[in-house]
């Protein structure tokens, strides 16, 4: 809105009688202060003015047409043109169609983002007409009628008179307790955990806030707010969490971990639990462990050929180090688990050393590190060595004393797996070297390094044909040439089975470095990053950003999704 219109809408109020002369300047001043879109929200949301009469002043200086939402019947095959969740977090409503324009019904036709992210996912043009918020959100509501909607209207009538208290000191465990095994409580938190599974979420998060409390799934590496939980009940569903994970409900001062475990279409799923203290009360985020991507092996997790057989070929190896770094979130521990799954025979005694241990693998001896009694890496490193093992998997590597042990034991018949916090694969080596570990240590036992991401995939069922625009066609061109063999290229159009995303699963990508001759005796030489990358280069092994731009290329990703991730 431009600053003329919010002018003349304020003009507007107060000519119709609907601002006195008293609380004019209190609103100038507070209109003066805000953007656009939220000047509308200000007025729509906080009975500033009628909705009906803010309604007509907005129609007529937008020259929009207002509508009575409650008189309107909604045609299904309309209204599922655009996906649930952008229609409830924009909150507008698809009227109808004609040829390739489409009425929706806003009560913010200031939205540029709505409007966008509609005429993106429909293909088509938008024609607005207007409503109030009250009456749009009370539609969108009574349309998709759902378990989570007659869940929320259960807790609010059966449990209405429990008061959840601000502050832990006042507040009566017990009673929280009994709220937290009432039949409502129990049903929104199964429900919540059944929708996460069935939108195949890595992460759940439920955030106190100071009127609500907030879930968001994390969707293929993306947060999207999912429900707004009313407060009152924040404390039973938090204490619900907390009884399932075996943890203290009676302590919220400070963090705590646990975990549990669900069954979902004859598979587990583990599911690691992690509570913070907030301002506004325990923070929980759920992780979500299936054990059953585990057991696919390591070329379904959407490595190129080139750096899986390298891969392949360090994990034939008897001894040594083998090192996958990456942030957090990249899959480094997935890769790690589905190699143990592979190498756990009868005849191997493997051990890892976890901090915590994410997923439970029969067969394999699994430590939870724990700093706070003195188990920590590298003290849990060196008791497991007594233990005769032939496959070591250290968590992380975090400091001289680990890696120390890890490199001693490689170089004494174990092949050892870890993981570390570096950039690329070359930046394992400064890493160690930085750590203190001797260089020629670090050859000798140094079997590979890689580096791994987690790119989105196109959604199969939305994918269109993608324009790159003309600049930066040449540009990829005159940097990857050699791998630039087509000029199509896809995208995702948004639909239902993608939220709306565009983005339906992910696949890793790889960056190797593995320690032949040539690599041990620059390791020696204390040779620079920049130098071992420029030699790698030379023998045509391919950096994360390549490797990932192949995957561009064959469409099985986007570039805004390669330039993000690499």
């Amino acid at each position: 809105m431009a600053e003329s219109l919010k002018k003349r809408i304020l003009e507007a109020l107060k000519a119709d009688g609907l601002i006195n002369e008293n609380r004019f300047y209190d609103i100038s001043q507070e209109v003066n202060k805000k953007n656009e879109s939220d000047v509308i929200k200000m007025f729509s949301e906080n009975d500033i003015v009628p909705e009906r009469s803010f309604l007509t002043i907005l129609s007529r200086e937008l020259d929009i047409v207002p509508i009575d939402v409650s008189r309107v019947t909604f045609d299904e095959k309309i209204v599922n043109l655009v996906p649930e969740k952008l229609i409830r977090k924009y909150s507008i409503l698809p009227l109808s169609r004609i040829g390739r324009d489409i009425t929706v019904i806003v009560y913010d036709p200031t939205d540029i983002l709505a409007i966008d992210d509609i005429k993106k996912v429909t293909g088509c043009d938008i024609k607005l007409v207007v409503a109030t918020r009250r009456q749009l959100e009370d539609s969108i509501r009574s349309f998709f009628k759902s378990e989570e909607d007659d869940i929320l209207s259960v807790i609010d009538e059966d449990i209405s008179n429990v008061e959840v208290l601000e502050t832990a000191q006042s507040c009566d465990d017990s009673e929280i307790t009994q709220e937290s095994k009432a039949a409502p409580i129990i049903k929104m938190v199964d429900l919540v955990i059944t929708e996460a599974i069935r939108q195949r979420v890595s992460d759940i998060h439920m955030e106190p806030q100071e009127k609500n409390l907030r879930i968001r799934y994390r969707i293929d590496g993306k947060l999207h707010d999912v429900f707004d939980l009313p407060k009152k009940n924040q404390k039973a569903i938090i204490t619900r969490i907390k009884i399932m994970s075996n943890l203290d409900i009676t302590e919220t001062r400070v963090p705590q971990d646990g975990r549990f475990r669900v069954k979902s279409k004859n598979k587990e799923i583990d599911f690691r639990v992690s509570s913070l203290p907030t301002v506004f009360g325990n923070k929980i985020v759920l992780r979500a462990l299936d054990k059953s991507n585990l057991s696919v092996g390591l070329e379904t997790l959407g490595f190129l050929p080139e750096p899986l057989a390298v891969f392949k070929d360090a994990l034939r190896k008897p001894f040594g180090i083998i090192l996958v770094t990456g942030p957090t979130g990249s899959g480094k521990s997935t890769t790690l688990y589905s190699v143990l799954n592979k190498m756990n025979m009868t005849e191997k005694h493997i051990v890892t050393v976890e901090d915590p241990v994410e997923y439970q693998l029969e067969g394999i001896t699994q430590i939870a590190a724990n700093p706070e009694i003195g188990l920590d890496f590298a003290s849990g490193l060196r008791s497991l060595l007594r233990q005769s093992p032939d496959i070591i998997m250290v968590g992380e590597i975090r400091d001289f004393e680990t890696a120390d042990i890890a490199v001693k034991a490689s170089l004494t018949g174990q092949m050892v797996l870890s993981t570390l916090h570096t950039n690329d694969a070359v930046g394992a080596i400064t890493r160690l070297v930085n750590m203190g570990v001797e260089p020629f240590l670090i050859a000798s036992s140094l079997v590979m390094a890689c580096a791994q991401r987690l790119l989105r995939k196109i959604c199969v069922n939305c994918k269109i044909p993608a324009e790159i625009p003309p600049k930066t066609l040449k540009e990829i061109k005159e940097q990857y040439g050699k791998l630039v063999d087509t000029d199509k290229f896809y995208k995702g159009k948004g639909c239902p089975m993608c939220n709306g995303s565009g983005y339906y699963g992910r696949l890793g990508t790889l960056e190797t470095l593995f320690v032949d001759d040539e690599i041990k005796d620059m390791i020696n030489r204390r040779k620079s990053e920049g130098e071992i990358r420029k030699h790698l280069s030379s023998k045509g092994v391919r950096s994360l950003r390549e490797n990932a731009m192949i995957k561009f290329i064959k469409g099985w990703t986007t570039l805004e999704e390669v330039l993000r991730v690499t």
